[in-house]
């Protein structure tokens, strides 16, 4: 898989468009809403292009990275249905929660087309996400089995993950 240029280019929903992405929350019960180029982001926490999250919707727009989009639906995936209503903006104050949305967003993204987890940790830590061992693959290879452990007990990992979980 590609990873991001030497300039930082991250890859944004405008790269891949938005049917994959859409059809993969779907599965999630969850709706991808298109906003439009320069139009504010709703219930985005850090602001524009971080993608949004309200209830079950998650708000982006073509320049939305990828993984933004990605981590603020796994904060919502990681929820159970009944909190999910309540969630506007800011979708978690735990940190198991936030590790398994870091987690599941890494393989989320195997299942949209031209992005795989090698991009997207590559496009983590060109963002700046900050994990102990200095990257989002190092985190996701060596450090990440609390965020494992804690989505297969909710039934939460894609089948695939879950048998190589197994295999570890």
């Amino acid at each position: 898989m590609e990873t991001a240029d030497a300039a930082g280019h991250v890859l944004c929903l405008a790269d891949i468009g938005f049917d994959a992405p859409a059809a993969l929350l779907a599965r999630y019960g969850l709706t991808l809403h298109h906003v439009p180029d320069g139009a504010p982001i709703p219930g985005s926490y850090w602001g524009a292009p971080e993608a949004g999250i309200i209830g079950v919707d998650v708000h982006a727009r073509g320049d939305t990275p990828v993984h933004s989009l990605l981590h603020e639906a796994g904060h919502l995936i990681v929820l159970p249905p009944e909190r999910r209503a309540a969630v506007h903006t800011d979708a978690t104050d735990s940190v198991e929660e936030e590790d398994a949305t870091c987690y599941l967003q890494i393989v989320l993204a195997d299942a949209l087309p031209g992005v795989g987890r090698e991009r997207l940790m590559a496009d983590m830590d060109t963002w700046g996400y900050t994990f102990r061992l200095g990257s989002a693959r190092a985190w996701f290879e060596q450090d990440a089995e609390d965020a494992r452990s804690w989505l297969i007990a909710r039934d939460l990992l894609p089948a695939v993950d879950r048998l190589d979980a197994v295999a570890l």
